[in-house]
C-alpha cells in the first residue's frame, strides 16, 4: 500500500477507519485495472453506490468530484463502484468481497491495508450507462423563498417557478 496516499486520504477524510482502508484499496485497485490515475477533470467518471467512507478516498486519490461531475452517487447501499475511463472508453464495476470475521475496526483496518487487492474486491459489468459530461445550466429565482437555483431542477408552480424545496407535491 502506498502510504502518501493514504496519508492523504486520512487528511481529507479526518480520521482513519476501516472504510477508508477499503477505499484507498479500492483506488489502487481501480488504478492497476484501468491504469488511470489522477483526473484532473472528466476523464474518470465514477458512480458510488453507496455514500460511505470508501467515497472520500475516491475524491482524495482519484479526483472523482461532485463539483466537477466525475462523480455521483446511485445510494443502492451495496459497496460498489462503477469506473468509466472516457479516453479509453474502458468501464470496470468493481464490488468489495464481504468479510464476516469479527475483528476490532483496528483489526479489520490493517487485514484491508496488508491484504492482496484480489482478496477485497470482485468485478462485474457496470450497471449504468456512462454519464454525460457535466453541463452548466441558468440559475432562476425561486418564487417562493427567492433563492436562486439550477433551471433543471427548478418546477412549475401555481403559474411561478419554485425551488424543490418549496414545491408542494401533489402525488394523490
Amino acid at each position: 500500500m502506498n502510504k502518501e496516499l493514504w496519508e492523504k486520504a486520512v487528511a481529507f477524510h479526518g480520521h482513519a477507519c476501516p472504510g477508508l482502508a477499503l477505499g484507498v484499496r479500492l483506488c489502487e485497485f481501480v488504478q492497476q485495472e484501468l491504469g488511470v490515475g489522477v483526473s484532473p477533470d472528466e476523464e474518470l467518471v465514477c458512480i458510488a453506490e453507496t455514500d460511505s467512507c470508501p467515497v472520500d478516498a475516491v475524491q482524495a486519490i482519484l479526483g472523482c468530484t461532485m463539483g466537477k461531475g466525475n462523480l455521483l452517487c446511485s445510494r443502492a447501499g451495496k459497496t460498489a463502484y462503477n469506473f468509466y475511463d472516457r479516453g479509453t472508453g474502458t468501464s470496470i464495476r468493481v464490488v468489495a468481497r464481504r468479510n464476516t470475521a469479527e475483528l476490532s475496526r483496528e483489526e479489520r483496518r490493517r487485514q484491508i491495508l496488508e491484504s492482496p487487492l484480489e482478496d477485497l474486491f470482485s468485478t462485474t459489468e457496470v450497471k449504468y450507462p456512462l454519464p454525460e459530461t457535466a453541463r452548466i445550466f441558468k440559475t432562476v429565482t425561486c418564487a417562493v423563498c427567492g433563492e436562486g437555483v439550477a433551471e433543471h431542477m427548478a418546477r412549475l408552480q401555481d403559474g411561478g417557478i419554485v425551488c424543490p424545496h418549496c414545491f408542494r407535491a401533489y402525488d394523490r
